[in-house]
């Protein structure tokens, strides 16, 4: 009898639970926790009623305003799924669809071609430093460097190898090259070497929880003692450590500087540095890379240089065998300057776009490559290089490509 009683409790706890009624495939639970559908994407929104009737009424509209308007549309572009409707990453939609158009359009014409090859690095810039300012994550420059890539080898496919001056040999090459890339881009996007407190595990957090973190980001430091604004260094000894933090050691050597990270609430050995973006401590962090949306740390350093340079050797290649293909009777570098009659067709037009644009966004990624091998034959880092100039401890050197830190390694 007492068994049977001490169950009846339970029975009841659990039938007044609330259960929770399973997701069609167009249905989803959105940032305020109620059920939503597909079709209502446009429905109830306020804020973008109010933006609407300020833009038909040439009135200004709020930065706050939007930013809501922004946070709803990421929050309601979702596509049909098993049990619940995905979302989408609105960061992601814009390079499919405008590089094609604006390369095709630059096609037409020499001056158009000026001007959108001119303004596609100022408006990638421009949000760059939109971002990086909100210090937000953002798979923006992910998805333009690999729709790149994909686009580059389809009009190679499309305009160049018919025309019969490409060999089969030169198309393996070129289209390996293309493999190993990725290959090094999968390496280098995965664990930089984060460092992790046995304490504060997130798997112990649920799917809910994981994503409305991810959505408001880490939070922002709010000036404890000793504390760097861009997540430098804090040396709080233990009576500063807030009560029931353990001090957890990161396996951090015995010897070298060891500090304490409020946020991630662990001794970060040396050289290691708190990422706000990614919101985790980094063994040796580098920099924050938008282009693999993650940190470059003590894992993935060699991984990185090695899609750089891979990346910098195949660009070379495609580029020689367009030019090559499109002016026979010129050189490469003649070529890339002069190259009469080639907007006469539309396709050698599109393939002098696309080298143009190659050699733009290999200029760039050269320029990131010679870097990091001056700051390692240096043994700096990016962020120790950024944090002496801040401090005005560090001398530019060579028309600022070298930055003497003043560390030990110097």
């Amino acid at each position: 009898m007492t068994k049977k009683g001490s169950m009846k409790p339970g029975k009841k706890n659990k039938a007044e639970e609330p259960e929770l009624e399973p997701l069609c495939c167009c249905e989803y639970l959105d940032r305020n926790g109620e059920k939503n559908h597909v079709a209502a994407c446009l429905c109830d929104c306020q804020d973008l009623d109010e933006g609407c009737d300020r833009w038909i009424t040439c009135k200004s509209v709020q930065p706050e305003t939007y930013e809501r308007i922004m946070d709803t549309i990421s929050d309601r572009l979702r596509i049909p799924w098993l049990r619940g409707a995905r979302k989408v990453n609105i960061s992601l939609l814009p390079p499919l669809f405008l590089l094609p158009v604006f390369l095709r359009v630059a096609s037409w014409h020499f001056l158009l071609g000026v001007v959108v090859l001119t303004s596609l690095p100022v408006l990638a810039l421009w949000y760059y430093y939109l971002t990086h300012r909100r210090k937000e994550q953002t798979l923006f420059f992910l998805s333009l460097g690999l729709f790149s890539l994909g686009y580059m080898y389809y009009v190679f496919l499309q305009e160049v190898v018919p025309r019969g001056r490409v060999g089969p040999t030169q198309l393996a090459l070129l289209t390996c090259g293309l493999l190993l890339i990725l290959l090094a881009l999968c390496r280098a996007k995965k664990d930089p070497g984060y460092l992790r407190n046995p304490a504060n595990d997130d798997r112990s957090l649920s799917g809910s929880q994981t994503e409305y973190l991810n959505r408001t980001g880490p939070e922002k430091p709010k000036g404890f003692p000793g504390a760097d604004p861009a997540g430098g260094l804090n040396n709080r000894g233990p009576k500063d450590e807030p009560k029931g933090c353990p001090r957890t050691s990161a396996g951090s050597p015995a010897t070298g500087k060891e500090d304490w990270c409020a946020k991630c609430r662990l001794v970060r050995p040396a050289r290691a540095w708190h990422c706000r973006i990614c919101g985790a401590c980094v063994r040796r962090m580098d920099h924050h890379c938008v282009w693999i949306n993650s940190c470059v740390g003590e894992s993935n350093h060699q991984a990185f240089m090695l899609a750089l340079l891979v990346f910098l050797l195949t660009s070379v290649y495609g580029i020689t065998l367009t030019l090559d293909t499109i002016c026979t009777d010129r050189s490469v570098f003649t070529a890339l300057f002069y190259c009469p009659g080639v907007y006469a067709n539309y396709s050698s037009a599109l393939c002098f776009t696309c080298v143009w644009y190659s050699v733009i966004v290999m200029g760039g990624m050269a320029y990131i490559f010679l870097i990091q091998l001056i700051n390692i034959s240096y043994n700096v880092t990016e962020r120790e290089v950024q944090q002496a100039l801040r401090q005005k401890t560090g001398r530019r050197l060579l028309c600022g490509l070298i930055v003497d830190t003043g560390l030990p390694g110097w």
